[in-house]
C-alpha cells in the first residue's frame, strides 16, 4: 500500500504533537523523508490557522493548511486561500443548545478567539497550545457574523458526547458538529469538516483518494478516513475511531505518527 501513496494528510493534536504539544524530532524526520520520497504532507486541525504556524518551519510545510478542522484554509503564509463561516442564524442556538449541557462557548471569528471566562475549564491549556490570549465576551449576542468554529466546553465527557448527537439532530445538514478532543464539540460550517479537506487536497494536486493516507485519533478524523485509500488511527484513540481506520499506530506518547510513516507509508 505505501508504495502507492502521494499525500499523507494528518490530524495535529493527539496524532502529529506527543500529549505535551511537543513536535518530536523524529515526527520532523518522518516527514522529511515523506519528501524525499516524493510524498505531499499536509495538516489539518480544529486550531485556528495561527495556532499552526510553529509547525510550518520545521516541517518545511508547502501545502495549505486547514484550519477550523477546514473553515479556513491558508497558505504557509498564512494569507486566506477560502473560508467557510458558520450561518450566522445558528451561532446563538448553538450556544444555547451547549449550555443546556453545561458546556461553555468559544467562539473562533477572523483572527480573534472569544470565551466566556478566561480562567475556564481549558483556556490556559489551549493559549498554551495555540500560542496565543483569547478575549472575553459576556455573550455571543455581537459575534454571530463571520463565526469560523464554535467550541462546546466541558469535563463531563459524557455530556460533551450527548450535546454532539443532540447538535446532529437538531441542526442536520446546517453545521457540522463533532469532537475534537473528548472534552470539545467542534460546530462550524457543513463543508468544513476534515472528509472535506481530504477531498480539496485531492482536487488541487489531481491525486485519487486511493493515492491519499489520512491519520488521526478523534471522531472527527474519522470524516477523512472515508476519502482516504489508507487510514491510519492512533493508538491513542478510542476503539470506535481505530474500528473505522485500516491501520492502527502506537500512540502519540510512543511516537505513533513515525512509526506510521515507517510502517505503513513509506515505499519499501
Amino acid at each position: 500500500m505505501g508504495s502507492t501513496i502521494r499525500l499523507f494528510l494528518a490530524d495535529v493534536d493527539g496524532t502529529l504533537v506527543t500529549p505535551d504539544k511537543v513536535l518530536t524530532d523524529r515526527a520532523i524526520d518522518a516527514v522529511r523523508k515523506l519528501g524525499e520520497a516524493g510524498i505531499l504532507f499536509a495538516i489539518t486541525s480544529g486550531r485556528p490557522p495561527l495556532g499552526m504556524s510553529m509547525l510550518i518551519e520545521p516541517l518545511s510545510i508547502t501545502t495549505p493548511i486547514a484550519a477550523f478542522n477546514g473553515g479556513v484554509i491558508v497558505n504557509p503564509d498564512m494569507s486566506v486561500i477560502e473560508q467557510r463561516v458558520l450561518p450566522e442564524e445558528l451561532v446563538v442556538p448553538v450556544a444555547e443548545l451547549n449550555k443546556s449541557f453545561g458546556l461553555d462557548t468559544w467562539v473562533y471569528r477572523g483572527a480573534d478567539w472569544y470565551v466566556p471566562d478566561p480562567h475556564g475549564s481549558h483556556v490556559a491549556r489551549e493559549s498554551a497550545t495555540v500560542r496565543f490570549e483569547p478575549k472575553v465576551m459576556t455573550s455571543v449576542d455581537g459575534l454571530t457574523s463571520d463565526v469560523a468554529k464554535l467550541v462546546g466546553v466541558s469535563d463531563d465527557l459524557d455530556a460533551v458526547a450527548r450535546a454532539s448527537t443532540a447538535a446532529h439532530d437538531k441542526f442536520g445538514d446546517h453545521v457540522t458538529a463533532a469532537r475534537s478532543q473528548p472534552y470539545y464539540l467542534d460546530v462550524t460550517h457543513p463543508d468544513a469538516n476534515k472528509g472535506a479537506v481530504a477531498r480539496y487536497l485531492s482536487a488541487k494536486y489531481q491525486i485519487p483518494p486511493e493515492a491519499i493516507a489520512t491519520i488521526g485519533d478523534m471522531p472527527n478524523d474519522v470524516l477523512m478516513f472515508a476519502h482516504s485509500g489508507l487510514s491510519i488511527a492512533m493508538g491513542n484513540a478510542s476503539l470506535e475511531v481505530q474500528r473505522s481506520a485500516r491501520r492502527v499506530t502506537t500512540s502519540n506518547a510512543d511516537e505513533g505518527f513515525a512509526t506510521a510513516v515507517d510502517r505503513f507509508i513509506l515505499p519499501g
